[in-house]
């Protein structure tokens, strides 16, 4: 079933030249005055392999009058509604406009995926305006020319990564949260499941390996849809040596890539074994969201004693994954089962989280108050701006001078500090530094993070007003790990005098001595 892909931005950005080369042939008009499109158009068309059905738009516009702009407005939001995909693009060589920003905020109200296309970017007149991009919060730009047919390789790998869904018939409210339930064989897994069925669905036994497919099971926790996916148990790959058994460990590391949580279930009388660390490092490197069970709690002793010492060897073998949720239970009795899905949802909305850029920078000025970067070769680094490109898991991009000599040790201090001011416990986060101008930098009425004129009063947003916003984190009242003060605090960024000239006196010419 093809994707449905509304190409949306305002006037004259090359929105009908993108769409003619997707469908590969002259269909909308394209002219230089702005305004040209009207009504939605719609036509079949490709991208590689990828079947689409495009959506041109007319011009976005702030209007809500009864004037032809406005039902061209209307037309806009329309397309958008009914598109699986929405392609924003703006003008690579004019930057981020007025237009372009409250366009973008509608764009994230929809809750449709977008994809910010940064067109007419050939050549290095469209660098600048690609790098303003990332104020809009909406992920990576994508730099492309439609004229010339430039970033059209980028943009199918990233249309592929929504391909999924033209096909799903429920709405996103319904759609189910993806579990994967993985471990060294016999730990327990498809006794979880059965628990959690309450019924005898999968076979179960004391013998080891007795299940060699990923099964996935549709289940319902308190009215939220559920899918569970129990997998063969992976042994260490020196022992993994029948063609079976291959495949297995092949169907289950598929499991992992396409979960959202990961139940890493592991024998409470033997928890931590070296499959169990190199199995939550996998989950880690995949991005998966992370929870810790651990199983046959009710043959264990002394339960806490060994809670305790399990978490700290976590936190001391896997600090990738620092805070990641641990359910002790017993399949068998049913004791612990009613802790453990609060801990999975809990652990699935941190993943999905979204910071505020304002709040990213706002907290990036706090970490680096406490904590400042380095200086190599007698220069001090300088971040400069950062912006979340996406989320699931949550991703970041931090602009800074000098950003390929940027200490791994400093990074993981951001790493480390986001993830407790944030409270993104056992959430895989990245961070990707690269060089760049921060695009608030040319002038202080795009200062949005606590910038002087700004218009904010600081600070970030209260927890109570956080708690309005789902999938949306704010610093809240938290202060950076190890710092001082509240970030309540204002953060100005007042502009530099200029520097003066250093003026020094003129020494007397000296006088060559006389020849004798």
């Amino acid at each position: 079933m093809p994707l449905k892909l509304a190409i949306v931005g305002r006037p004259n950005v090359g929105k009908s030249t993108l769409f003619n080369r997707l469908a590969g042939k002259k269909l909308a008009i394209v002219d230089d005055q702005p305004g040209v499109t009207r009504d939605r158009r719609f036509a079949a068309g490709n991208l590689g392999d990828l079947e689409l059905i495009l959506i041109d738009t007319a011009g976005f516009e702030d209007v809500t009058d009864d004037s032809l702009e406005a039902r061209m407005r209307s037309q806009t939001e329309l397309a958008v509604s009914e598109c699986d995909v929405a392609l924003f693009v703006i003008d690579a060589r004019e930057g981020v406009t007025p237009g372009d920003e409250i366009f973008g905020e509608l764009l994230r109200k929809s809750g449709k995926p977008v994809i910010l296309a940064a067109n007419k970017a050939e050549g290095k007149k469209g660098d600048g305006g690609v790098m303003e991009g990332y104020q809009l919060g909406l992920g990576e730009p994508l730099a492309i020319s439609g004229e010339h047919g430039e970033g059209m390789a980028e943009l199918y790998e990233m249309l592929r990564g929504y391909e999924h869904l033209a096909f799903e018939e429920e709405d996103e409210g319904d759609k189910p949260v993806r579990i994967a339930i993985i471990g060294r064989p016999n730990a327990g897994k498809s006794t979880l499941v059965n628990r959690l069925l309450g019924e005898d669905r999968l076979l179960t036994g004391p013998e080891a390996g007795i299940t060699r497919d990923s099964i996935s099971v549709d289940w319902e926790w308190e009215g939220r849809a559920i899918r569970l996916v129990d997998t063969a148990g992976l042994r260490k790959k020196a022992r993994v040596q029948e063609k079976l058994e291959k495949l297995s460990t092949h169907d289950t590391i598929r499991a992992i890539t396409f979960a959202e949580v990961v139940l890493l279930v592991m024998d409470a009388t033997h928890p931590f074994e070296v499959q169990d660390l190199q199995l939550a490092d996998l989950v880690e490197r995949e991005g998966r969201a992370l929870v810790f069970v651990l199983a046959k709690w009710d043959l264990v002793e002394d339960q806490g004693q060994t809670l305790k010492d399990f978490r700290e060897h976590a936190e001391r073998m896997l600090p990738q994954v620092r805070g990641a949720p641990v359910v002790a239970l017993s399949a068998e009795t049913g004791r612990g089962i009613d802790k453990m899905m609060p801990a999975v949802l809990k652990t699935y909305g941190d993943w999905s989280t979204k910071v505020k850029t304002r709040d990213l920078n706002d907290w990036l000025q706090l970490a680096m108050q406490r904590h400042p970067p380095p200086s190599v070769g007698g220069k001090r680094i300088k971040p400069k701006y950062m912006a979340q490109t996406k989320a699931r898991p949550p991703t970041f991009v931090l602009f800074s001078s000098r950003a390929e000599q940027m200490p791994e040790q400093y990074r993981r201090y951001l790493i480390n500090s986001l993830r407790e001011s944030f409270d993104l416990p056992g959430v895989p986060l990245r961070i990707t530094i690269k060089s760049g101008k921060n695009p608030y930098a040319e002038g202080e009425e795009k200062a949005h993070y606590g910038g002087a004129k700004s218009g904010a009063k600081g600070g970030f947003r209260s927890a109570e007003r956080n708690k309005k916003a789902p999938g949306k984190r704010a610093f809240g009242k938290a202060e950076v790990p190890g710092g001082t003060g509240s970030t309540k605090a204002k953060l100005s960024h007042p502009t530099k005098p200029a520097a003066q000239p250093i003026v020094r006196p003129r020494s007397a010419p000296r006088r060559r001595p006389a020849k004798p």
